[in-house]
């Protein structure tokens, strides 16, 4: 079913939403919050450039925007998929906990911001473009992966700043990239490139592009390398 998002709020359009089925497609989107809020059995498609906070607290629904998209998509997700054919804004995946989120192209600034995982919930979250600053702050868990597919520099000023959890990935040797002391950069090792592959096909199932190619890349895996990389910082020895 489709609904035309124009002139609607994020209310009526979530209304909609809900009361359309389980296959939904949205047009005219226009800068509109919040949508898709929470939702759980839905498969949506976004036609436009959706405001902050798309899938915020999404648990099982899967949404696939046409475009770009803006801050926070998919904070707090607990489960589903985000799919996003372009880039987008800031914050975006703020506290997910659960789901996958996949960006064909770029993401600003504190992507995976106090990333979690839960019991049986691994978040991730592949960026096939460039991140900005910032990416995984207090990461706590969970998988970070930037292809650097662009060409540009791969992840801006002080990435994993408080990562104390999870894993990051980056298609690159990192040479021109400055970690905390807090975390461990190192090369991917031949066990961990399966893993690595099961992503990058994915990122090339969606948006296409071929994996080999991706994979033919030297890839950096960046960790915590300790449970409490706030000792060293506050506490006096």
């Amino acid at each position: 079913m489709k609904i035309n998002a124009e002139g609607l709020d994020f209310f009526a359009i979530n209304e909609a939403i809900r009361a359309a089925g389980r296959e939904v497609t949205l047009t005219g989107c226009l800068g509109q919050r919040f949508i898709a809020t929470g939702m759980s059995d839905v498969s949506l498609t976004v036609e436009g450039v959706p405001g902050n906070a798309l899938g915020a607290y999404l648990n099982g629904a899967s949404i696939t925007v046409m475009g770009n998209a803006q801050d926070a998509v998919g904070d707090t997700m607990n489960d589903g998929s985000i799919v996003v054919h372009g880039s987008i804004g800031d914050a975006a995946g703020y506290a997910m906990r659960g789901g996958s989120i996949y960006v064909k192209g770029s993401a600003g600034y504190r992507a995976g911001i106090h990333m979690k995982a839960y019991r049986d919930k691994v978040p991730v979250m592949v960026i096939g473009g460039c991140a900005g600053s910032f990416l995984g702050e207090y990461q706590a868990g969970g998988v970070i992966v930037v292809l650097g597919l662009d060409g540009g520099r791969i992840v801006s000023n002080f990435p994993c700043t408080g990562m104390h959890g999870g894993k990051m990935i980056l298609r690159s040797d990192c040479r021109d990239v400055v970690f905390p002391d807090q975390v461990s950069a190192r090369p991917a090792s031949d066990e961990e490139l399966p893993e690595i592959r099961t992503y990058a096909a994915e990122y090339c199932r969606l948006f296409g592009g071929d994996v080999e190619s991706v994979m033919a890349s030297p890839f950096t895996v960046v960790t915590p390398d300790s449970s409490n990389p706030y000792q060293r910082l506050y506490v006096a020895n």
